[in-house]
This record gives structure tokens, sequence and C-alpha cells, in this order.
């Protein structure tokens, strides 16, 4: 098949570029940017997997809102696998154009161009944040959704969510596809649209499109530490730098890490899936092993003879506290398992190069 990627520079999508062409896909890379990684360089902190030559990836520099660069990249393409997007949690409400711009404009810009050439088949990156707070279950009500946690509880120390209908504590469950969507930030509701236009579009087209949820994603060429980079890029910075990683809440926060390899083997999964025309199918993709956020911070420290974790008791009001995904569904459908065990992927990421 061939394949365009959008944000193929990105840290996602530098290796989805990599596991589609190992797998024999012709690939066309779409970006901004041009990838400044050297493939060479690289390889050595990826134990058998080399990065392969920029000469074998076509590379279409451009925005995915530009019709006219969406057409170029588009012809003769087969699927796209749409990875292009504004992340992270967001500063304040400043960002929501931004959002909103690039990653719902940006998805419907692309949908209406792969309707225009005739290209049938989807593969987009979608989040667990589309879900909010995970699964929760009280012992007098059953299986509840509570509601977002209060600036007042938060500040106070109170930092799991309440039975929303006799206030009792809960129990964290595992949340799957068929939960119903509760966005809680800017980044969440343009995650949840793109869903939406997705399937809209596979509707009017008869295209098939997976929308694969990811948890938190983390590997090899994750961006460095900036407001909307990932908690375990932000742990790597302070500990390349000396300083103890700060733990926000009481880090038992609980949460699914991924490897990015294993991710960019769910989409490789998802081009070959069959899928049914018109319908968009959504997958968590997570390990299925969930681990808290000091954990994490606790693992990286270790690897790289660093300060202990520091636990502040700060917090984000749009932050969640646990949301933990059950991967069955992706392995009955796609055939895909992640690979990389937690113990073994925070070793690699504690040396790895960051993008």
């Amino acid at each position: 098949m061939k394949a365009l990627v959008t944000g193929a520079a990105g840290f996602i999508g530098s290796h989805v570029v990599e596991a589609l062409g190992a797998a024999g896909h012709e690939v066309t890379g779409l970006d901004l940017r041009v990838p400044a990684h050297d493939a060479t360089s690289e390889a050595a902190h990826l134990p058998g997997r080399a990065r392969p030559a920029l000469g074998e990836v076509r590379l279409v520099t451009g925005d995915v809102r530009h019709p006219a660069v969406l057409d170029r990249a588009l012809d003769g393409v087969d699927l796209v696998v749409h990875q292009a997007a504004k992340v992270g949690l967001g500063v304040d409400v400043a960002d929501l154009p931004d959002y909103a711009s690039v990653n719902v404009y940006g998805t419907a810009v692309l949908l209406a161009a792969m309707a225009r050439s005739g290209v049938g088949r989807l593969v987009l990156a979608s989040s667990m944040v589309v879900y909010g707070e995970g699964a929760y279950d009280c012992g007098e009500h059953g299986r509840v959704r509570p509601g977002p946690r209060t600036r007042e509880d938060l500040a106070g120390g109170v930092f799991e969510p309440r039975c929303p209908r006799c206030g009792a504590e809960l129990t964290s469950a595992t949340i799957a596809e068929d939960a119903p969507p509760d966005p809680r930030n800017a980044y969440a509701s343009t995650k949840l649209a793109q869903e939406h236009l997705a399937a809209n579009w596979a509707r009017e087209t008869g295209g098939t499109a997976v929308a694969l949820r990811y948890h938190n994603v983390y590997g090899p060429r994750m961006p460095r530490d900036t407001p909307y980079s990932g908690v375990a890029a932000i742990f790597r910075s302070a500990l390349e730098a000396g300083r103890a990683p700060c733990v926000f809440e009481d880090g038992r926060q609980r949460r699914d890490f991924v490897h990015v390899r294993d991710v960019a083997e769910a989409n490789v999964a998802a081009a070959r899936a069959r899928t049914v025309p018109g319908e968009l199918a959504a997958y968590n993709v997570a390990s299925g092993r969930p681990h808290t956020i000091g954990e994490m911070a606790g693992a990286l420290a270790a690897e790289r003879n660093g300060p202990e974790p520091v636990v502040t008791g700060e917090y984000r009001l749009g932050d969640v506290r646990h949301i933990v995904a059950t991967p069955d569904r992706a392995a009955r459908d796609l055939g895909f398992r992640a690979r990389t065990g937690f113990t073994e992927g925070m070793r690699e990421f504690a040396t790895a190069p960051l993008g």
C-alpha cells in the first residue's frame, strides 16, 4: 500500500514512518518541517531497529491545513495515517484557537482532500483524553462517572474522585472503548472532534476509519520539556539537567505507559485491518499494565542514578486522576498487543535521544 503519514517528522509520526516502511508500504511523509535528526547517529539508540534513510521516504513539506499541499501529498496514495496535531494539555484558554485550527480544521481540510483524491482508508491518531476520567466503581452504586475535580479539593490535597451520588470513595477500573466520552481540556475536545469528523467522512464516502486512542506514549525522540510535553519527557529533561523530577499531586495517579515503537506497530496493524466501510472503529492502544506517575519518575531516576523524585502536591485543573485501559479489543480485532515492558522501556528511555 502507498501511505501518507501526516506529522511524519514528529515524535510518533517518525516511528510510524519507519514501521510502515519495514512492513513493505511505500511511504510519503508530510510535515511542517524536514526531520532534523540524523538517521545514522540515532540508530545506535534503537536496538535492532535502524532508521530508514530519508531517501526511502518521499517528503512533502507543508501545512495540513493547506488544500494545495494535501492534493500534492495525496497523489497516488491508498491510505492516510493522520498523526499531525497540536499536542499536550495546553497552558490556558489562549491556546484554544491553535488547538481548534490545527487539530479540528486541519483534520477537516485533510478529509475533504481525501474525498477529492479518492483515498478511502484512514488511521487517525486519537487519545485516551477523550474519556476524561477513567472508569470507577462505587460499592453502593456500581459503575459511576465522577465529575471534574474541584480546585478546592485539589488545593486541600483531596485528589481521589468521589462518587457523584453518595460521595463515597471509588475504586479505579479499566476503561473500554464503549465508555462515553467526557473531554476535559482543549486538547481532549479537539481529539474527540477529530473522531467525529472522521466518522462523518467514513459515512459519506464509504471509507474505512480507525481511531487509535493512544495512552501515555514515551520513547526515543520524545519532545523535550515544554508546557506541551508529556510527563515522561518532563521528568527525563529534569534528570538530564541534574534536577529531581517534580511529581504533581501525591504521585499515585495511575496511567498506562506504552512505548512509541508499540504505538507504531499498532498503526501498521490498523492499516491492514479489515474494518467496516462507512464506520469509524476506535481502539485503545495501551500496554494493559498500569503504573503510577511516581513509579515512572522513580524508575527514570534510578536508571540515570539521579536525584530521587520530589512529590510536590501541585496540580493542574485539566488533569484526571486515573486512566487505565483494557487493550482487549485491539488484540481481538487488530491482532495488536504491546510488547515492550515497563522496566525495559524505561531503561531505554532514560538515555535515549530526545527530540
